[in-house]
């Protein structure tokens, strides 16, 4: 299966994630990132592509357009059919991405079962928006 790939003008992929480390002090952030990751996949799961897009963050949306989120969302995600369970495996806090702007970021790593394919891993990067909000800013499917 392909993963979707959205990229910067320079070909850098939008998010490369990073693997786990555990940070005691930031539970409270990272329960609030994983919260922001789950509402926003349920939209995914219920085929609303477009409000996912309007719901991601800005740097999401600068970096791609509805148009190319859905069809990449129509392509890549539709025919894996219903999600049936997602649990968390990891979340990471991290500062800098490769390819992504200094910030705040949790990389949230679930095992995710669907119809169409079973023990898939789907990697939610939320970053804290200028209005200090957690929002979607990267989603990559393994």
């Amino acid at each position: 299966m392909q993963r979707p790939s959205w990229e910067n003008d320079n070909g850098a992929s939008l998010q490369e994630f990073i693997g786990y480390r555990t940070d005691a002090g930031g539970a409270d952030r990272d329960r609030a990132a994983v919260a922001a990751a789950e509402s926003w996949l349920n939209t995914v799961d219920h085929g609303q592509y477009a409000a996912s897009w309007q719901a991601a963050a800005a740097y999401f949306r600068q970096a791609v357009t509805p148009d190319q989120w859905v069809q990449s969302l129509q392509t890549v995600r539709q025919p894996l059919g219903e999600r049936v369970s997602r649990q968390v495996q990891s979340a990471t806090y991290q500062t800098a991405l490769p390819g992504a702007p200094d910030g705040e970021y949790v990389v949230i790593q679930f095992m995710t079962v669907f119809t169409h394919k079973q023990q898939t891993i789907e990697t939610v990067t939320p970053m804290k928006d200028a209005d200090g909000a957690w929002r979607v800013s990267g989603y990559y499917l393994r």
